[in-house]
């Protein structure tokens, strides 16, 4: 194996280029170096004008989530040598504006997210401040996978229908509702409904299954959406033939 490796890493600056450029850096090759180890070498010995976002480096923040080789990972989890011998390329997540080189906007996801009210939900007088609300394992099992999300946005960045429709909801978002509506303390889920069941919403989905396959965390957003359709399709239905129900 040799002793480096070249990343070669997307460049870009709206305010001043005219297009993104991509410019080559030549790092040691460590068995024990993740992509961002090596775009953290760069910055500190090479280069100090890359930029890029990082956090924790324990693939739990999500801010490092950059487009490798083609493919939407956290750069904390993907090591060099899955890459060897090279070169590997670096460009920011897919179907996100570019602040500066492999800094992408979010604002997007965050004026989306909040819309799913991804929090408990109480109709009742007691909030969930107020009282215990105990829960079996059979109920924590019910929500527990799509509460594994980080925001990372690989999801987004690996969905064709985001890149072709940015009204869509998006996979983490609606993952992120059905985490809520699946919740026995939770009830909201007839608030979401109005937002979910709509062509922006679980609708938009074309079950591509490309935000499940890049999820890094097996929260299988494909399956919360498909899910929710079903949930949806059977409200409307029992709204149609029994009326008298959904009062």
């Amino acid at each position: 194996m040799p002793d480096t490796i070249t990343l070669q890493v997307a460049r870009y600056r709206p305010d001043a280029d005219a297009a993104p450029t991509t410019q080559e850096y030549v790092v040691p090759l460590r068995e024990e170096w993740a992509v961002l180890d090596g775009l953290n070498y760069i910055k500190d010995r090479l280069d100090g004008t890359l930029s890029f976002r990082w956090s924790c480096r324990m693939g739990i923040c999500g801010s490092c989530g950059m487009t490798v080789n083609g493919n939407p990972v956290l750069t904390c989890g993907t090591f060099l040598t899955d890459y060897a011998p090279g070169p590997i390329r670096i460009e920011p997540l897919a179907n996100f504006p570019v602040v500066r080189d492999l800094v992408v906007e979010i604002e997007d996801f965050l004026r989306k997210l909040p819309a799913v009210k991804p929090w408990l939900v109480r109709e009742d007088e007691q909030g969930v401040d107020d009282v215990e609300f105990l829960q079996t394992p059979a109920q924590l099992a019910e929500y527990q996978q799509y509460s594994m999300c980080i925001n990372c946005m690989l999801c987004y960045a690996a969905c064709p229908v985001y890149a072709l429709e940015p009204d869509f909801l998006g996979p983490a978002a609606i993952a992120l509702a059905q985490r809520y509506n699946l919740d026995s303390r939770d009830q909201g889920a007839h608030q979401r409904l109005d937002l979910l069941a709509t062509a922006q919403g679980v609708w938009a989905c074309t079950y591509v299954g490309e935000c499940t396959s890049a999820c890094p965390k097996g929260v299988d957003p494909a399956g919360a959406i498909q899910r929710y359709k079903l949930t949806a399709a059977t409200r409307t239905l029992r709204s149609v033939l029994m009326p008298w129900a959904a009062r």
